[in-house]
């Protein structure tokens, strides 16, 4: 095939400034710029390919390299060439690099393959200026000027800086000057300087590839900064990862530590030991858990901005290791407060318990030592079987005994069932005789009968004096105070029956005094004698004064008491309807739709301050709430709430108000990433609020499901589950007004694809396949040139050298689509 070189070709891509003298185109100082110029350009692109030429008319005679130069420019496979030596194997392939000239739209005319392969000079120049013009300057455009124009305009800006410096044409040598120290690599260095007229086609030539340097280093900054870029929202993104991580793994340890500690119901024997059980607990609730409370609601938050990012830079959503879900913690929470419920409760009532048997041990210590000097000496006398031998007169004197015993065993009836059941044993086992008639017999009888109930009353009367008691309320102190003082009433009338008792045994030393009877011993029916029922009344009186002092004690301590419970009520009735109150009110701002996300934000920061500055009102409640633990106070009817509804009333609040200021956050990101307007956003909200029916800051399945089919969504159950795993990725059955507005959104970011970075690297590679460790360290940072080296695989394909690195499946792997 013939072609043929047409001169006005080249006016297709330029125009002269101004038409020279035919002369100067066969002038040989500008044939030496072109030859010197055009190897040097050919050279640039051979040297990718191994190879160059010297002599520009010889070197390009068999089309060998001449079709390996338009294959690396232009990026294409040529037909296979003619390995021949003979004349007719070079013009074929001569040809077959014409013809792929002449695929690419260029006329050529008067250029023949023949030319060419007998190193015709003018026609090889020609060719390479064709090549020139077709595949380094016909592309480049500046502000729709055609190429010519387009790289004298780019000359001209790019030199504007230059003092002295005005470039009209592609004639000036200064241009040579002003470039070379653009940059510090010299391209081509010609003689052009030093002709006064320098070649046009030289000068645009060497601008030229002044102008795809630039280019190219503008290409490759940019794809290193959208690596950048990338790699720096990756590695954020993994160390955000892995702190959550090691924070949930942190928090379920401590959970897993503290619940065997919450479910251990083992009683302590000592109210000391319990008591220090009830402090530990406080010291819980208190000191120890707060900061886990807030840890949990930290997690939730750094979990929520992390799939937010993950989201907006078009990562997959992030999928903790396996028990580490949101999920699984809020589970475990859950057993941690199933565990802690009841606990407190518990330990009350084991101290209350506690509290009994001590009072129950020192009653029955005190009864106890008063039956037993009671019984003193009884079992052996009721043992005896005197009875059996005596004569009838002594029989008679037993039965009177036995009488008298019996009256005061009555009076100890419901104390010692023991003593009664041998006492009747004993009583059947006498027989009875006639009754005795001597006077002082019956005065003695009498005196037993009547001084043991009474000395039985005293004794009860000094058990109940000094009983220990325990009360709860200003009530209990006060029937305990009646009650005493209803006794105190009947000591008159205690008083005569003493003094009648006594005058019993008066009338029979009057009887033994008149009648000068003489009497052995002492009363045979009774021990109790006159002094002794005396120093009994003593004892009464003087305890009756000391019963009166520990009434009124315990009633100023239970004034102190019910003075405790209003104040903790009246500071508890205060600050669990401000905690309320203050819930509804972040849940209204958070859906309001008032102003712009900023000012919901400058709203919720607001309240947040407010609440943080509220803490030493909650601090004082504590206090006061552990006074009343420590006086023993289990009831307050002066309030509702307890200590624990005020705590976990006061650290939903914390972690509501956290939750939604990051909520917010996380839809400012959101509105920015994507350039959502504000009219934009109040629809959302709007469409988001009528759905939310429950009126709870999110959707349900069904709501959400009724939002789709509103706005258009004709699916079925697959579809609609494929749209909540995206909606609801960590499948908690609800959908967040940051993850409705993500959904509406969702082909409006501005994001990078794997794609795009996977370009960005074959940039920096130099269109190669793969990429070197040298290539990564020269052009990314050190950090993230360390990052990728450490996670690209090695590449395996054909044209791999050492050390290659895979950069195409590292750039799948940052977007989830491999494993990296």
């Amino acid at each position: 095939m013939d072609h043929h070189y047409d001169p006005q070709q080249t006016n297709d891509y330029m125009q002269p400034e101004e038409d020279w003298d035919r002369d100067l185109l066969l002038d040989p100082a500008w044939e030496k710029q072109q030859r010197k110029t055009f190897t040097a350009w050919c050279n640039s692109h051979l040297r990718k390919a191994g190879t160059q030429i010297e002599n520009i008319e010889e070197d390009f005679r068999d089309g060998l390299k001449l079709m390996l130069l338009l294959e690396v420019i232009s990026g294409e496979r040529l037909a296979k060439p003619e390995r021949g030596k003979m004349r007719v194997h070079k013009i074929s392939n001569v040809n077959k690099a014409l013809d792929f000239i002449a695929s690419k739209g260029v006329k050529l005319v008067s250029i023949g393959a023949e030319e060419i392969v007998d190193g015709n000079v003018k026609m090889t120049l020609g060719m390479i200026w064709t090549i020139i013009l077709r595949f380094a300057i016909q592309d480049i455009s500046v502000e729709e000027t055609s190429a010519k124009e387009g790289l004298l305009l780019w000359c001209q800006r790019k030199t504007a800086p230059y003092k002295n410096v005005n470039i009209q044409n592609f004639h000036i040598r200064c241009l040579f000057a002003t470039f070379n120290n653009l940059v510090t690599k010299k391209f081509f260095l010609t003689d052009i300087v030093g002709t006064a007229r320098p070649d046009e086609k030289a000068i645009m030539t060497y601008v030229s590839s002044f102008y795809h340097a630039f280019s190219g280093a503008q290409k490759a900054e940019t794809a290193a900064n959208r690596i950048c870029k990338v790699l720096a929202v990756n590695q954020e993104n993994e160390q955000l990862m892995e702190d959550y991580e090691k924070l949930a793994s942190d928090l379920l340890e401590w959970i897993r530590r503290t619940i065997p500690w919450l479910e251990n119901r083992a009683p302590e024997n000592t109210m000391q030991a319990m008591q220090q059980k009830l402090e530990d607990f406080r010291d819980y609730r208190r000191l120890h858990k707060p900061p886990k409370v807030q840890e949990k609601c930290q997690l939730e938050i750094n979990f929520n901005t992390l799939q937010t990012k993950l989201r907006l830079s078009n990562r997959p959503a992030f999928m903790p290791s396996e028990g580490k879900m949101v999920s699984d913690i809020n589970n475990a929470w859950g057993g941690l407060e199933q565990a802690e419920k009841g606990y407190e409760e518990w330990l009350l009532n084991e101290i209350r318990r506690l509290e009994r048997l001590d009072h129950l041990a020192e009653k029955f210590r005190q009864k106890a030592s008063i039956h037993e000097s009671w019984t003193d000496g009884k079992e052996a006398m009721l043992q005896q079987k005197d009875y059996e031998t005596a004569t009838l007169s002594e029989i008679k004197a037993l039965l009177k005994k036995h009488e008298a015993f019996e009256s005061d065993l009555a009076a100890h009836q419901d104390r010692v069932e023991q003593i009664a059941a041998i006492a009747q044993e004993l009583k059947y086992g006498t027989p009875r005789t006639e009754k005795l008639l001597e006077t002082i017999d019956q005065l003695y009888l009498e005196y037993a009968k009547r001084a043991a109930p009474f000395n039985n009353w005293m004794e009860g009367a000094m058990e109940d004096l000094q009983d220990t008691f325990i009360v709860h309320t200003i009530e209990e102190i006060q029937g305990l105070t009646t009650a005493h003082e209803q006794f105190k009433a009947t000591l008159p009338d205690a008083d005569k029956e003493r003094q009648a008792i006594l005058g019993i045994h008066n009338e029979v030393s009057k009887i033994v005094q008149t009648y000068h009877v003489n009497m052995a011993g002492t009363n045979p029916y009774t021990t109790i004698t006159p002094q002794e029922i005396n120093g009994k009344w003593e004892h009464v009186r003087q305890l009756v004064p000391r019963r009166d002092q520990a009434l009124m004690e315990e009633h100023a301590r239970q004034q102190q008491n019910e003075r405790l419970r209003k104040q903790f009520g009246a500071q508890a009735n205060v600050i669990g309807p401000w905690i309320q109150t203050k819930m509804e009110e972040i849940g209204r701002i958070s859906i309001e739709m008032h102003g712009t996300l900023e000012d919901q934000l400058n709203h919720l920061r607001q309240y947040e301050k407010s609440i943080v500055n509220y803490k030493p009102k909650i601090d004082q409640l504590e206090g006061d709430h552990q006074q009343i633990q420590e006086a023993l106070i289990f009831d307050n009817k002066h309030t509702n709430y307890t200590m624990e509804h005020i705590r976990v009333g006061w650290e939903q609040l914390l972690t509501t108000i956290a939750r939604t200021i990051n909520e917010v956050e996380n839809q400012i990101l959101t509105r920015d990433a994507k350039g959502i307007s504000q009219e934009q956003m109040n629809e959302f909200r709007a469409s988001f609020n009528h759905f939310d029916r429950k009126k709870t800051g999110m959707m349900d399945c069904e709501d959400f499901r009724a939002c789709l089919i509103s706005m258009g969504y004709n699916m079925g159950e697959a579809e609609f589950a494929r749209i909540m795993s995206i909606v609801d990725p960590n499948r908690m059955g609800v959908v967040t007004f940051q993850a409705f507005i993500d959904f509406m959104s969702r082909e409006t970011a501005d994001t990078d694809t794997a794609d795009q970075v996977m370009a960005s690297f074959k940039i920096l590679a130099g269109d190669k396949n793969y990429i070197t460790v040298d290539e990564l360290r020269r052009e990314l940072p050190p950090d993230q040139a360390e990052y990728c080296i450490a996670r690209m695989a090695p590449y395996n394909g054909r044209d791999a050298v050492p050390g290659a690195l895979d950069y195409m499946s590292f750039s799948t792997a940052l977007y989830g689509e491999s494993d990296l």
